[in-house]
């Protein structure tokens, strides 16, 4: 959600590649891709958005922090982030989705999202469940 120079942007998705595979991830067991280059995300992200409330998004510790930390001048990105963050995670269907403490809440929006969609057109997104990992 921050200003990025596209040449540093372009580096950093180089950089992130190269430590993923570094950690010892598989690239024939499993799949790698620039989520940018999957337009699925920022759609269902938009569909996804006309089902949520703003109050709910205004109430999340992460934009107040976030908010505050730029001088109350938060962007509409960084608003409806944890709404692309749900469409991330319902996109593919998770049932399961490893998260650290300071991202449960928004994991409980995906959640809360994906019961509000099949409330309204038929069941659909199976509810993630956080895998919390002890560090």
């Amino acid at each position: 959600t921050m200003r990025k120079e596209p040449a540093v942007l372009r580096q950093n998705i180089l950089d992130t590649t190269a430590a993923i595979l570094a950690c010892g991830i598989d690239p024939k067991k499993c799949f790698l891709f620039q989520q940018s280059l999957v337009p699925e995300h920022a759609e269902l992200a938009w569909i996804l958005g006309c089902l949520t409330n703003v109050p709910r998004l205004l109430r999340l510790p992460q934009w107040k922090m976030k908010c505050a930390s730029q001088n109350s001048e938060g962007t509409v990105g960084l608003l409806t982030y944890p709404v692309l963050q749900a469409a991330d995670i319902l996109l593919y269907k998770s049932t399961r989705v490893p998260v650290g403490e300071d991202q449960v809440l928004h994991l409980e929006l995906a959640q809360d999202i994906a019961q509000h969609f099949n409330k309204k057109y038929g069941e659909f997104f199976p509810l993630p469940k956080a895998i919390l990992s002890e560090l």
